[in-house]
C-alpha cells in the first residue's frame, strides 16, 4: 500500500519533470535559430541571395583602411561570401556516402536479424554500435594515414586506366585528399546509425511475415526483399535520412581529408572540396582578422543554412519513422 501511494505521488512529478525536459530541448534549439539569425543578420544583408549563389570567398582587404557599404551594412573592400560551392560540397559529400553506405547498411542489418547466430547476435549489435562511439578524429586520422594515400596512390590510377570513359572519374587524381574520401569516411561513421535503426525496424516486424516467405521456398535474400522489405519502407527511409542528418553536419574527419577547396568545385570525385562544417572550422582564424566582423557573421549564416537544412532533414525522418511505428502496431 505504502509502495502505490509512493507511486501515486511521485506520478505528477515524473510528469513534470519530462515536460520540463521536452520544453527544455525545444528551447535550446529555437534559442540556437534565434542566436544564428540575429547574429548573421547583418551579413544576410550584406550577402543577399550571394551566400546561396557565389563562387567567390574573400574576406577582402584586411591591410587598407577602405570599406564598402552595401544595404547599410559595412564590410571590408573586395571581401565576397559566396557559399554555392560549399554548400555543394557537403550534399555531394553526404549524398556519396548515402550511395556507399545505404546498400551496405542494408545488408548488414539483415545479417545482423537473419544470418548470425542467436548465441552471437549480441555480441555482433555490440560490435557495429561501438563505431558509433568512436571520435570523429580518430576517423579523420584513419583517414590521412591509411585512406588518403591508398585512394591517391592506388585507386585513383586504377579508375583513370580502367575507368576513364565515366564522367564523375575523368582528370586527374590528385593526392587523395577530395570528396571520394570525404564521402567514405561519412560513410563509414553514418553507417551504424544506419544499421541500428534498419536493425530495430526489421524486428518490429511480426517475425510470421518472413518465416511463411520461406515455408514458401524462398531463399534468404528473396524473404527479405520480397516479403520483409516492403513492409519497412518507411522505417528504411527514415534509417536513411537520420543517417544523412548524421553526415551534412559532420566536421573534423571531413576536414582532415577533403582537400579543404576554396572557390572552385571538382571535377571529379577525386578532387578537393569543402563542405559547411569544414569550412567553418578552416576559415575560423581568418574571418577574426577581419576588422568589420562580416567575415565572422558570413560563417554564422553559412552555419544558419546548414543548421536549417540539417534541421529539416531530421524533422523529416522522425515524422517517417513515427510512420512506420505506427503502421507495424
Amino acid at each position: 500500500m505504502n509502495n502505490l501511494t509512493q507511486r501515486a505521488r511521485m506520478q505528477p512529478v515524473l510528469g513534470v519533470g519530462t515536460g520540463i525536459a521536452a520544453f527544455a530541448s525545444a528551447a535550446i534549439v529555437f534559442l540556437i535559430l534565434i542566436f544564428l539569425l540575429v547574429f548573421a543578420w547583418p551579413a544576410i544583408r550584406f550577402n543577399g541571395s550571394g551566400i546561396l549563389t557565389g563562387v567567390i570567398w574573400n574576406i577582402g582587404n584586411q591591410y587598407g583602411s577602405s570599406t564598402v557599404t552595401h544595404n547599410g551594412v559595412t564590410a571590408q573592400a573586395g571581401a565576397s561570401f559566396g557559399g554555392l560551392v560549399f554548400v555543394f560540397g557537403t550534399i555531394a559529400t553526404s549524398a556519396l556516402a548515402m550511395v556507399i553506405a545505404v546498400p551496405l547498411s542494408f545488408l548488414v542489418a539483415v545479417a545482423l536479424v537473419y544470418r548470425v547466430p542467436r548465441k552471437l547476435q549480441p555480441l555482433a549489435n555490440t560490435l557495429v554500435e561501438l563505431m558509433a562511439g568512436v571520435p570523429s578524429v580518430v576517423y579523420g586520422l584513419w583517414g590521412i594515414v591509411v585512406l588518403v594515400p591508398w585512394v591517391g596512390n592506388q585507386l585513383g590510377p586504377f579508375a583513370q586506366a580502367h575507368l576513364s570513359w565515366v564522367p564523375l572519374v575523368r582528370g586527374e587524381t590528385g593526392s587523395g585528399n577530395g570528396l571520394l574520401a570525404a564521402g567514405i569516411i561519412l560513410a563509414l561513421m553514418v553507417l551504424p546509425i544506419m544499421v541500428a535503426t534498419l536493425r530495430d525496424v526489421i524486428l518490429a516486424q511480426p517475425p510470421t511475415i518472413f518465416e511463411a516467405s520461406m515455408a514458401l521456398g524462398s531463399t534468404t535474400w528473396q524473404a527479405v526483399t520480397r516479403a520483409v522489405f516492403p513492409s519497412v519502407r518507411k522505417g528504411f527511409l527514415a534509417a536513411v535520412l537520420v543517417a544523412l542528418g548524421r553526415a551534412l553536419g559532420e566536421t573534423m574527419a571531413v576536414l582532415m581529408v577533403c582537400g579543404a577547396a576554396i572557390n572552385q568545385f571538382p571535377s571529379n570525385i577525386f578532387q578537393a572540396v569543402n563542405t559547411i562544417a569544414a569550412v567553418i572550422v578552416s576559415q575560423l582564424d581568418s574571418a577574426l582578422t577581419d576588422a568589420s566582423g562580416m567575415a565572422q557573421r558570413s560563417l554564422a549564416e553559412l552555419a544558419l543554412v546548414l543548421f536549417l537544412i540539417t534541421l529539416v532533414v531530421n524533422v523529416v525522418a522522425r515524422l517517417t519513422l513515427r510512420g512506420a511505428d505506427r503502421s507495424a502496431q
